[in-house]
């Protein structure tokens, strides 16, 4: 069956792939400034990606809190999660900078950055450290940001999967090719536009799952699946930081994230402490141990010491309910508060194990500057796409702002392209269309295979070049039989099936740098180089590509 393709091109001066929080925030600055705005979003922006249900931690400077010793802040944030060794300094030092701005918005805008009347800042910290996540209850936080994009001018388009970036001969961006799936009959949406902005998450499902039989029982967004990676990826776009994996942790069946809401601590079977952080569960500092030792749980489940709990039993009454009924509301899993509730589960008796999730790709991807920009003209990136900025929800928001700043510079000199004759069109709508007319295999088994591929040889296990170099092998098998064999029979199936798609063109970038990277460092293990290059500290490697070919560096931290 052909695909239906829309008559009309969408014209517009910056298209937006995903309503997520960094799409949004692009999306109302940039309209606000004047320029004509589309946001694609194959979901709903008003429920869609990792802050669909809420945030409350907002990682900021706010100097009549924190004080005018900004290096002091700079090296404290460093020693949290929202620091750390894989992210470039300019990029921290900019959405740190900026993050008051997007506080006073927000907060103008309707959303509760002062629940309890003053700048409160809770979790995520060490003891004797300040303290720079503000507590804040984002529980309603994607309706304000897509009442405001509506209100500046920006055009919402829900249902609306954005699947490539097109690109003319110097690299410059020209369009875009989309998918209508508000229907049971897809259609295909070219958009002409003068910059893109991709914001479409990290990549929820290229692993496997704590419960794989339940591939959307994960921590994060499922339907966020790598589409920004892959997308730019393809249009020569350079990523980042994509070779050394690094998973979430959470109640170990019960994929949720938002750990460092908890207000416990991180104790063995038998209520002792893992670390030596807290001895006691602190509603100021929250309980560190995850945040400093990501793989907690999954280490001490391989060495024989664990298992690893969330030990409430000693938390006070108030901060638990304070916990269970505000903190997990404003983060968006009060499903757990929900369960334990419908089990009768009181945590001041039962502890509850934690478990360590596979890597979801998160903050590893797209590699831009301090103005959101690829390495691409016209092409930016903000939210977990970007591999070399962290921030969570703040760097989401504040380079969604600098994004929409920066396309509405840039549109001011670029011109409109004709996108009617570029090939990868054709090839699109060819491609869609064998989906959409064969009787072949489902989407889910492509999925299935990818995910054990992914884990078994360039997962969190050890790593060596026969490993990496077989598991590459099968991973291009898969996509010439997942070309060649898949099918989808509705809009539904068809999205899923390119989603499965994208995630396989993520991997081989992924098996090629970790093939790249002979050296062992953090979670990327090698068996064959079990030694630490010190020539490569504070060093990161990119890779795009030319052509056919993949392009490997090593660059310096910045």
């Amino acid at each position: 069956m052909p695909v239906k393709v829309r008559e009309e091109i969408v014209k517009t001066e910056f298209l937006i792939a995903g309503g997520g929080i960094g799409g949004l925030q692009a999306a109302i600055t940039a309209a606000g400034l004047g320029v004509d705005t589309v946001v694609a979003e194959k979901a709903d922006t008003r429920r869609s990606g990792c802050g669909a249900n809420g945030n409350d931690h907002f990682a900021c400077y706010i100097p009549e809190c924190h004080g005018d010793d900004f290096e002091r802040v700079v090296r404290e944030i460093n020693m949290t999660m929202d620091g750390g060794p894989w992210q470039d300094q300019i990029m921290l030092r900019t959405w740190l900078k900026r993050s008051f701005d997007v506080i006073q918005l927000w907060e103008k805008l309707g959303i509760k950055m002062r629940p309890a009347g003053k700048w409160n800042f809770e979790g995520h910290s060490l003891p004797g450290q300040q303290r720079y996540h503000l507590k804040f209850d984002g529980s309603n936080q994607k309706k304000v940001l897509t009442d405001t994009a509506r209100k500046n001018g920006a055009r919402i388009m829900n249902k609306m999967l954005i699947h490539d970036v097109l690109v003319n001969r110097e690299g410059r961006v020209t369009g875009a090719i989309g998918i209508d799936v508000s229907r049971d009959e897809p259609e295909v949406v070219l958009f002409q536009a003068k910059a893109v902005l991709l914001a479409p998450g990290m990549a929820a499902r290229l692993y496997p799952g704590i419960t794989p039989a339940y591939m959307f029982n994960t921590p994060c967004c499922p339907a966020v699946t790598g589409s920004g990676h892959a997308m730019g990826y393809r249009a020569g776009a350079k990523l980042v930081n994509i070779d050394v994996p690094q998973g979430h942790a959470g109640p170990k069946y019960f994929a949720r994230g938002g750990k460092g809401t908890w207000i416990g601590v991180t104790s063995d079977l038998r209520g002792e402490c893992v670390a030596p952080y807290n001895t006691k569960p602190s509603r100021e500092t929250g309980d560190v141990v995850a945040d400093v030792w990501p793989s907690v749980f999954r280490d001490k489940m391989i060495d024989g010491t664990g298992p690893a709990f969330m030990n409430c039993t000693e938390t006070p009454k108030q901060d638990l309910e304070y916990m269970l009924y505000t903190g997990f509301v404003s983060e968006g899993i009060d499903s757990i508060t929900d369960y334990l509730e419908q089990h009768q589960i009181d945590l001041r008796e039962s502890m509850v194990e934690f478990g360590s999730y596979n890597p979801t790709m998160s903050q590893k991807g797209l590699e831009t500057d301090e103005h959101a920009a690829t390495s691409l003209p016209g092409l930016y990136a903000a939210g977990n796409a970007v591999g070399n900025s962290s921030g969570n929800v703040t760097g989401a928001a504040v380079f969604g702002m600098i994004a929409g700043e920066s396309a509405a510079e840039y549109v001011k000199q670029a011109e409109f392209e004709d996108i009617s004759d570029h090939p990868w069109i054709s090839d699109h709508i060819q491609f869609y269309s064998d989906l959409l007319s064969r009787k072949g295999a489902h989407w889910k088994e492509a999925a299935s295979t990818l995910q054990n591929i992914m884990n078994d040889y360039a997962g969190l296990n050890v790593r060596s070049e026969d490993i990496l170099s077989t598991g590459l092998a099968y991973l291009r098998q898969l996509k010439e039989y997942a070309r060649r064999e898949l099918s989808a029979g509705n809009s539904h199936e068809l999205m899923r099936t390119l989603e499965v798609m994208d995630m396989i063109d993520l991997g081989e970038p992924i098996f090629l740098t970790a093939l790249n990277r002979k050296e062992t460092r953090g979670q990327h293990r090698r068996s064959d180089y079990t030694y630490t290059n010190l020539l490569l500290n504070n060093k990161f490697q990119t890779i795009y590509k030319s052509g056919d070919e993949a392009v490997m560096e090593f660059r310096n931290r910045r």
